[in-house]
């Protein structure tokens, strides 16, 4: 079978309106917004922004989340005609596997892997930081850390990570709500958005009196800015690279923010359970992403104007709780407003958990019935109908690695994952357009091939603006995705059970079964 075998659209289709096998239509285009809202305002808000202004943009994060928001836009219309198109569970792997063929659409989901499993992996480790500090630092180090992971208090004590206990709490009671019901999670979820969502514009309204503009002159880091080191003498913020100062640490900043969108991707995997898909994908990609920018831009104006960016430089300091510190630092008598604000970001984190398993677990069942993962991925709880045991692998690899790894060690992977995808979807539409111009399409990516063009073209850019760790990393955990890929995913193909010149209909598809 040829490594690039594309799965034809029939199918796709056939298996979409499933309903005997497929997953349940439940979701209306508020619950799809909610989703996306959901999943964008969480870490990216609350603790990618300090790290960012910290790091490479300074003031400058906003326009950051200007340039990382016009990516997503283009990405987003890119997604926006796939979801209505070809209304399916597994976001930019169905849609790969359609345009650009399988050894591609493999590539992406093993790419997404990094976005949604350990993006979830990410969030609830900072889940479980800000759950101790809510209760006032009384769980005890040992049980809210990884192995790898040490420090010395002030008394001479020193202290190690046994694991992170509070992580796995909250990725166990999301997976049995995911495996309860699609609808069930989209209430809980809808709720935690309306809280978080409220306590964000209030820090917002509050905090804009409390800017004092000085903070935001210069607006851009100065590439003679020195390197930042700890009280141990350790370099902890270096500003000398291209990308960590001037407009070329606006888009360092843009690929560390970048996190903070992830989320309305996430809504594209919900296709296959969205009762009108044609109609509401596009509302729930584009409308999340619409609402969560401004609310972004809004909030790194206040964030670097209350505070200094050069207070997020020092995670110890503010960057991992840099809402409470500006709060509690610069804007004294609303130390109720700092506890508020804990509890949104608890909100948030728990919402983006939610919607990152129930993204990662669609995608694995979409996987699963193209055979290129085990049939396990893709059952069907018979009462629910959910991919329940998708749901609970998905608990353990996510709960191993909250519980024994650091949760800075996903960060960017996540981004990398999230930025690949966007390259690749955005290709997808220019490829379609050009090879198959007649399907019917309910909703078109407007001005093309400009705007997928340009999709290709940003999402790119702020790849290369990772930091090359990251990159590395990446580069290693793509080298083991083809290596199972060819071991195991290419001899269980569901598309290799004839001849590569002759590839499976829909209808056979509805003999074998």
């Amino acid at each position: 079978m040829s490594l690039f075998a594309k799965k034809p659209l029939e199918q796709i289709l056939a298996q979409a309106e499933d309903a005997e096998k497929g997953l349940k239509r439940t979701l209306g285009p508020a619950n799809l917004i909610a989703l996306g809202i959901g999943a964008i305002i969480g870490a990216g808000l609350f603790v990618r922004t300090a790290a960012a202004a910290g790091q490479a943009a300074g003031p400058g994060v906003t326009l950051s989340f200007i340039v990382a928001a016009i990516g997503c836009a283009f990405a987003g219309l890119c997604y926006a005609e796939f979801a209505a198109m070809i209304p399916i569970a597994g976001s930019a792997y169905a849609y790969s596997y359609t345009t650009m063929g399988e050894l591609v659409a493999w590539i992406i989901g093993w790419a997404l892997i990094m976005e949604y499993a350990l993006g979830a992996a990410t969030v609830s480790i900072a889940w479980s930081e800000y759950l101790n500090k809510l209760f006032g630092m009384r769980i005890p180090y040992e049980w809210t850390h990884s192995p790898f992971e040490s420090f010395t208090d002030s008394a001479g004590i020193h202290h190690s990570g046994i694991m992170n206990a509070p992580a796995l709490v909250i990725l166990l009671l999301l997976t049995l709500l995911l495996i309860k019901g699609t609808q069930e999670s989209a209430m809980v979820n809808m709720i935690i958005v309306f809280i978080k969502v409220a306590i964000v514009i209030v820090f917002i309204f509050i905090g804009w009196k409390f800017i004092n503009p000085a903070n935001h002159t210069p607006y851009l880091i100065p590439a003679d800015t020195p390197p930042v080191k700890d009280q141990a003498g350790k370099i902890i913020a270096d500003y000398s690279g291209w990308n960590k100062h001037g407009l070329g640490g606006v888009l360092g900043g843009a690929a560390i923010v970048f996190f903070a969108f992830i989320g309305f991707d996430a809504v594209s995997t919900a296709a296959q359970e969205a009762k009108n898909p044609k109609r509401d994908m596009p509302i729930g990609i584009l409308g999340s992403l619409v609402v969560c920018t401004i609310l972004y831009i809004l909030f790194g104006h206040v964030l670097t104007g209350v505070a200094s960016w050069k207070d997020f430089v020092d995670p110890e300091k503010g960057r991992e709780a840099s809402v409470a510190y500006a709060i509690s630092t610069y804007m004294h008598g609303y130390g109720w407003l700092a506890t508020a604000v804990t509890i949104a970001i608890l909100a948030g984190f728990s919402s983006v958990i939610l919607v990152m398993l129930m993204g990662q677990s669609r995608i694995f069942f979409t996987m699963s019935n193209d055979g290129l993962l085990p049939k396990a991925f893709g059952d069907i709880h018979p009462k629910f109908k959910t991919p329940y045991k998708a749901n609970i692998i998905l608990f353990v690899f996510v709960g191993l690695f909250a519980a024994f790894v650091p949760g800075h060690v996903a960060g960017d992977l996540t981004s990398f994952g999230t930025l690949f995808a966007f390259v690749l979807v955005s290709a997808g539409v220019w490829i379609l357009r050009v090879k198959a111009p007649d399907i019917q399409r309910p909703f078109k990516t407007p001005i093309y091939p400009v705007v997928s063009t340009l999709g290709v073209l940003i999402c790119s850019a702020m790849i290369i603006g990772l930091d090359t760790q990251t990159l590395t990393v990446a580069f290693g955990w793509m080298v083991i995705g083809l290596l199972v890929y060819f071991i195991y995913s290419r001899h269980h193909s569901k598309l290799n059970f004839r001849p590569a010149d002759v590839l499976p209909t829909a209808d056979d598809f509805e003999q074998q079964k």
